[in-house]
């Protein structure tokens, strides 16, 4: 580099000096760049060190480039100094605009610090600008800042040393290496920038095959899983409509995914399992219901969502798995029946009759004196409608059983006919002459008789109404919403149809009914109806002649 003397700058010099910063800008990385910087200091700038201190993400400077003497570079690359060190450093000594020189008068004080540095040798200066080989002169390099405004943030700072000429910098060598330390920080501030960006690239490439080789992967394990799978939409307007299916779903269904598209689960689901439907949906859970196949038939399916949200918008989609579960359903169904019916006729058996009357009771007696009684317990009056149900003005603590909201069974009056109120009728049937004809043609004749008889029974009654068998030749018969004088002509009925000749094992024989009229309503237990039902019958059977009671 010409010193200031002179009156004109080599243009030699200037071109060494461009080439110096095109190298610097051009160069293909971060670490590239760094030594190209060092090695500018040496070859453009005409000084034998220089030294590239960069700022690491913690905040102190690591020696990351070094360029003039192998030695040196060896002994001190890589080498870290804290910023406190080097903030005492830039604040002390003389400061040629952004440069800070510290000559070797004053840099005694800095030799205890962590900063890295070399020593030369070197004989003591004759001159008063010549270069001793303890001076330090130091250029920070600051990223560009606001236009006519202070610099921007500290990214490194160059150490240099050993003019060549042996000569303190005059204006023009501090002009150029300040010059050279601006355009440093743009080179290495686009450098770094370059280095982000190609390992975000490589991130971004890395997520996105990841993310392909993902989504292939559900895409397989979705096309080809053995169970049903969709993709349904989450909320809006068309919430629950179907996206996608795959080819298990579709076959399931009877139905082409093309067409499957047009539904939301809501148009497929049975009618009476929409509301289970609605709650797995919004949830996010498990159900088994019911979905409807192409042919009008419907299959029993375990169901279960999984809620696909973005971080951003909140839910987006339904994962839906199906899996038929008609198999196990039917199994259990059969299960829960012959848990509940007759295995030779097919009726409800005992525990059954027994439940389903049960459901119809409280332990709260409806009639007025239990009311009133249950009231004056309380110390509270109650006010009946005609059909003796109370109107409970008691604190709702003190309300029985949790029934205040319950309709209770009564029955009808001994007075009232068919105008009369109704009730709950529980019709105790028993076959007259049953056992003679098991004596005499065996228990297969009799088991055709037990089975002809529960289908007559079951004809003539309503739709609503139960036929139960009891055990052995005994049935019971619940019939809601009869008067006194329907529930006779019911029993008469059933009886005239039942006396009617029965074919069994190959001959026509005849059995006998003997029926009595129960009346269940609330306060009594479904062992004390029966029992009520019972009693009448055997007074119905013992008021007949013993040759009407037998038909067989």
């Amino acid at each position: 580099m010409e010193t200031e003397s002179e009156p004109y700058v080599r243009l030699a010099t200037l071109r060494q000096l461009h080439q110096v910063m095109a190298d610097m800008n051009t160069a293909r990385s971060l670490a590239d760049t760094l030594q190209t910087v060092a090695d500018g200091v040496v070859t453009g700038l005409g000084y034998e060190l220089a030294c590239v201190n960069l700022v690491r993400p913690d905040g102190d400077l690591v020696v990351a480039a070094f360029a003039g003497n192998p030695a040196a570079e060896a002994l001190i690359t890589g080498r870290v100094g804290s910023r406190d060190s080097w903030e005492r450093r830039l604040s002390m000594g003389r400061h040629w605009g952004d440069l800070v020189f510290i000559p070797h008068t004053e840099g005694w004080i800095l030799d205890d610090d962590d900063v890295p540095q070399w020593y030369t040798d070197g004989p003591a200066p004759r001159f008063e600008d010549e270069w001793h080989p303890s001076d330090r002169l130091f250029a920070p390099m600051y990223t560009p800042g606001v236009p006519g405004g202070s610099c921007g943030e500290l990214i490194g700072v160059l150490s240099v040393d050993r003019p060549r000429n042996g000569r303190l910098p005059g204006a023009w060598g501090r002009e150029a290496l300040q010059m050279y330390a601006f355009q440093a920080a743009i080179a290495i501030s686009n450098a770094r920038l370059r280095a982000n960006m190609q390992r975000a690239l490589v991130r971004l490439e890395r997520d996105q095959q990841a993310l392909r080789a993902s989504e292939e992967s559900f895409r397989q394990a979705f096309e080809y899983a053995p169970s049903g799978m969709a993709i349904a939409e989450m909320g809006g307007d068309q919430h629950g409509r179907i996206l996608r299916t795959n080819d298990a779903l579709c076959r399931l269904l009877g139905r082409p995914a093309s067409a499957m598209r047009r539904y939301s689960f809501s148009d497929l689901v049975h009618p009476e399992d929409i509301g289970t439907l609605l709650r797995t949906s919004a949830e996010g859970g498990r159900a088994e219901l019911r979905l409807g196949r192409r042919d009008g038939t419907y299959v029993w399916v375990s169901l279960r969502n999984s809620v696909v949200a973005d971080a951003a918008d909140g839910p987006r989609f339904l994962l839906t798995h199906v899996e038929d579960i008609e198999d196990r359903k039917r199994r259990e169904l059969q299960l829960a029946h012959r848990a509940s019916h007759d295995s030779l006729t097919g009726l409800p058996n005992s525990a059954e009759l027994r439940s389903r009357l049960a459901a119809r009771l409280c332990k709260r007696p409806a009639h007025a004196g239990a009311l009133e009684s249950t009231d004056a317990a309380y110390g509270h009056p109650a006010v009946y409608d005609a059909n003796g149900h109370g109107f409970d003005f008691r604190p709702a603590a003190a309300a029985l059983d949790g029934y205040d909201h319950h309709v209770h069974t009564v029955a009808p009056d001994e007075s009232e006919r068919d105008e009369g109120a109704k009730g709950l009728a529980v019709l105790f049937c028993d076959l007259d002459g049953f056992k003679s004809i098991n004596d005499r043609f065996g228990h297969n004749a009799g088991d055709a008789v037990l089975i002809e008889v529960a289908r007559r029974l079951t004809r003539q009654v309503r739709d609503g109404d139960t036929v139960a068998r009891l055990g052995g030749d005994e049935f019971v018969i619940l019939a809601d919403g009869l008067g006194r004088a329907d529930a006779e002509d019911l029993a008469v009925r059933l009886r005239n149809e039942i006396i009617q000749p029965i074919r069994a094992e190959g001959r026509a024989v005849r059995v006998g009914a003997s029926f009595g009229i129960g009346w269940a309503h609330c306060g009594m237990t479904a062992d004390e109806v029966l029992k009520s039902a019972d009693e009448r019958m055997y007074v119905e059977k013992r008021s007949r002649p013993k040759q009407h009671r037998r038909a067989g």
